[in-house]
């Protein structure tokens, strides 16, 4: 266990703050022996941090606590049928290595989550998801340490409770586990192919790809996102930094009569509403205030411009973008990154 350690490299904004204490760990024997042996750290509070590949946090500050990095590693598979695969990996697993390992085996399901950042652990937390799916259309379950009993459980799809960018690890359950393996039901034959979003239909046109098989897919949205989204590694950032709102139909409604462009996407009585269009309407797309902006390519991302923002920085920018969206549309934007 090290003391004061610089938390910058385990982060994607670059974040230069420190925590009191680290720790890697590599089994969850391990785990559990950390916990045994530091009974004065309470374990379910907030002073104790777990991180993965850090793409979905903003640390705003020093933690005074306990970091401990998740590097449990291992992939296994069982055959269910001709057409069916479970693949479990162990949180630590990088989450596009572990796409790109069901791709080269032709399992899939995965394909259009190409490219998110981040580690396998953290992708139920918040049901990560782009072009048309989510973590939930494929999850089956996941193992999870309880960190009041020290004892590992098993989550299945109803348990976690999923939602829009949610789960039960970031409502009532959060802090109270940390999710050690996941596994997926995916394809090995009959895949489903979802190119319903005209991104993927302009690009898969642009490859020349009528008929696309799973690897074009995932292809055509590593193209995508790599022409919009900033390398972590080159300009700090993680990902998009609010979720869509859903609104009320008869809200949309009024909002459409002032602004006639915008775009809407129906669900029953609700539309949800890309984020991204409403920041860029009120002038932030590219937009640098001191040592943070707004991507020049995505205004939904906001990106550490000089590798010198602080999280402090980096949260005003936030709160600003939240403001001028609420005065000028009515609609308060939530932020998907989790803020420490």
């Amino acid at each position: 266990m090290q003391e004061n350690r610089s938390l910058k490299a385990y982060n994607t904004f670059g974040v230069d703050v420190s925590a009191k204490y680290f720790v890697e760990v590599s089994s969850v024997e391990e785990l559990i022996e950390i916990f045994k042996n530091a009974p004065t750290q309470k374990r379910s509070d907030s002073k104790t941090l777990f991180i993965g590949g850090g793409s979905n946090i903003l640390l705003t500050k020093d933690f005074e606590g306990l970091v401990i990095q998740l590097n449990l590693k291992g992939i296994s598979e069982e055959i269910l049928n001709e057409n069916e695969v479970l693949v479990t990996s162990q949180a630590g697993e990088n989450w596009h290595e572990f796409v790109a390992y069901c791709l080269n085996k032709n399992y899939g399901g995965l394909e259009n989550l190409s490219l998110i950042p981040g580690n396998v652990g953290t992708s139920p937390m918040q049901n990560i998801g782009a072009y048309g799916t989510e973590i939930k259309d494929t999850f089956v379950r996941c193992k999870v340490l309880n960190l009041e009993t020290l004892e590992v459980e098993e989550f299945d799809h109803e348990k976690c409770n999923f939602g829009y960018r949610e789960s039960i690890f970031k409502r009532e359950g959060k802090g109270k586990y940390v999710i050690l393996e996941v596994t997926f039901k995916l394809t090995r034959k009959e895949h489903l192919i979802k190119t319903e979003y005209g991104a993927i239909q302009s690009e898969l046109a642009n490859l020349g790809i009528e008929n696309p098989t799973i690897q074009e897919v995932s292809k055509a949205v590593i193209n995508i996102r790599q022409s919009k989204l900033p390398d972590p590694k080159v300009l700090g950032n993680a990902g998009s930094f609010f979720k869509n709102p859903t609104i009320s139909l008869s809200q949309f409604e009024y909002l459409k009569e002032k602004f006639s462009t915008i775009p809407g996407y129906p669900n029953g009585d609700f539309v949800k509403v890309p984020a991204g269009w409403l920041i860029e309407q009120c002038g932030w797309k590219g937009k640098q205030i001191g040592n943070v902006a707004s991507h020049e390519l995505q205004s939904l991302v906001i990106v550490n411009k000089t590798g010198n923002a602080s999280g402090k920085e980096i949260f005003d920018f936030s709160t600003m973008i939240i403001e001028s969206v609420k005065e000028k549309f009515g609609i308060e934007l939530e932020r998907e990154v989790n803020i420490i």
